[in-house]
């Protein structure tokens, strides 16, 4: 069975890449542009796992991160965070609202593909 993965990024380009690498392992990619559009495509999707990035417009990720966790149906779903950030206090932030991991840009496809399976699992 092949896992649906949620991406939430602001960026065509990252969205675009994201696809191309989540699509080669064989996933089911589900996109969306910011964290308000991720909330809307979530009221009709269930993803396995979800990739967000923090500095978006209209409701940046540390406010995405939060809407998932307030949804019971997406609770336990593993969010990772795909971001330039790599402060500290950000990632202690990001794992406040509900991030389960942190992977900084620019990515490697096939260490994101690891850490989706790993916390797929």
């Amino acid at each position: 069975m092949s896992l649906t993965i949620l991406t939430v990024d602001d960026s065509r380009t990252m969205r675009d890449m994201l696809r191309l690498a989540l699509v080669q392992a064989g996933y089911t990619v589900l996109q969306a542009e910011d964290g308000q559009h991720g909330l809307e495509v979530l009221d009709d999707a269930t993803p396995d796992v979800i990739v967000t990035d923090i500095n978006m417009p209209r409701l940046d990720g540390y406010g995405f991160i939060e809407g998932v966790r307030a949804d019971e149906r997406h609770r336990a779903v593993p969010i990772l965070v795909l971001t330039t950030e790599s402060d500290p206090e950000k990632k202690q932030r990001a794992r406040d609202a509900g991030a389960t991991g942190w992977i900084v840009k620019p990515f490697n496809p096939e260490k994101l593909v690891d850490a989706i399976r790993r916390v797929a699992a």
